[in-house]
């Protein structure tokens, strides 16, 4: 079950977010029973990127066996 202040994995891109599926957050908080997520997006040196709604679908928790890679982030 995903808590408040775990790391996720988003699952799908949102180019209007410059995120893309595979990018890590952090849950914010947490709508009713799980119907909805607020997820932080920040660079690695700290920076929001952005704050986003998600539905259950669009994140998942991570796992033991997935690893950090890093990107540049794009600028529009």
């Amino acid at each position: 079950m995903i808590k408040e202040h775990d790391c996720v994995v988003l699952t799908e891109d949102l180019p209007s977010e410059n995120l893309m599926a595979g990018d890590i957050g952090t849950i914010v908080h947490i709508h009713g029973e799980h119907k909805g997520y607020e997820v932080e997006f920040m660079t690695l040196a700290g920076e929001t990127l952005t704050v986003v709604t998600l539905l259950p679908a669009q994140v998942r928790p991570i796992t033991r066996r997935d690893l950090a890679h890093v990107r540049e982030l794009a600028t529009a």
